[in-house]
């Protein structure tokens, strides 16, 4: 399917790894001039040179012209995103994917620690689309997502500061929607559940060797015990949470807009 994107231009932040990176491949094997961002020089080089030996292979079958830019900027701070938006003036598509997170007993979580997640969780998509989204506006079309989880729904009792900000996110990104009304502009929420990125395999990893199970074993136990009430009983795909995302940043998807749209795997047991 043609999702019509050739000559847009699509920042992705945090998009050196994981579920970013799969979104940068996407939406660059769409046609897409790709902004690619990390927060250091080495990663966003190393993430461009993965981006070229796949475009070499498959990329250019479908986008011959494929476009790349790496621009390293920790966007989980105020001079980061000045940094990205002097370098980056305007953008077409803008997918607020940067996120971190940790496991941790919620007395433990000191204030520091509840403000660095949340200026790098939910301070760096809110800087960002105040910028893009005015510039969107004034085009009349553009594209704003917010990458949340399922655990904005269900929030997790060993990372309560990560489930907040996962929630914070669906309130920013419907908010935004309401401003959009009339225009070809649209912000959306895509809550992706359990995911093997480069973070959940090295988990596995070593589970697999601290308990002497194969990988594969790993995986079933956690779904039994962690995640039972998951449909698909496995991680997600990077590149299947991509698929969504360049679908709903597409033309084809104008209809949609503030929805909280869920590639979690049936993890999260409602049907809204």
């Amino acid at each position: 399917m043609d999702l019509k994107l050739s000559g847009k231009v699509a920042l992705i932040s945090g998009s050196t790894g994981g579920i970013g990176l799969a979104i940068a491949t996407t939406l660059a094997q769409e046609g897409a001039t790709v902004v690619v961002n990390g927060r250091t020089q080495e990663r966003v080089n190393a993430a461009i040179l993965k981006l070229r030996g796949y475009a070499n292979d498959q990329i250019k079958q479908s986008a011959p012209n494929v476009h790349l830019q790496g621009i390293a900027a920790d966007l989980g701070t105020l001079a980061g995103v000045e940094s990205m938006i002097q370098q980056v003036p305007s953008v077409d598509i803008l997918v607020n994917n940067l996120g971190i997170y940790s496991s941790q007993a919620f007395a433990d979580i000191s204030d520091e620690t509840w403000l660095h997640i949340l200026d790098v969780n939910v301070m760096s998509g809110i800087r960002l689309s105040r910028h893009y989204l005015p510039l969107m506006l004034a085009q009349d079309w553009g594209r704003i997502i917010f990458i949340s989880s399922e655990s904005a729904l269900n929030i997790p009792a060993e990372m309560i500061h990560y489930g907040v900000t996962k929630t914070a996110q669906l309130s920013v990104s419907r908010g935004l929607a309401e401003t959009t009304i009339g225009s070809q502009v649209t912000v959306n929420a895509v809550l992706p559940g359990p995911t093997r990125s480069e973070g959940v395999e090295d988990f596995i990893q070593g589970l697999s060797k601290e308990q002497h199970l194969s990988p594969e074993q790993v995986e079933r136990e956690f779904f039994t015990k962690m995640r039972p009430s998951s449909l698909i009983q496995r991680f997600a795909a990077t590149s299947e949470v991509a698929a969504l995302v360049a679908f709903v940043v597409s033309p084809l998807a104008s209809a949609i807009n503030g929805a909280a749209l869920r590639v979690e795997g049936g993890v999260v047991r409602s049907i809204i």
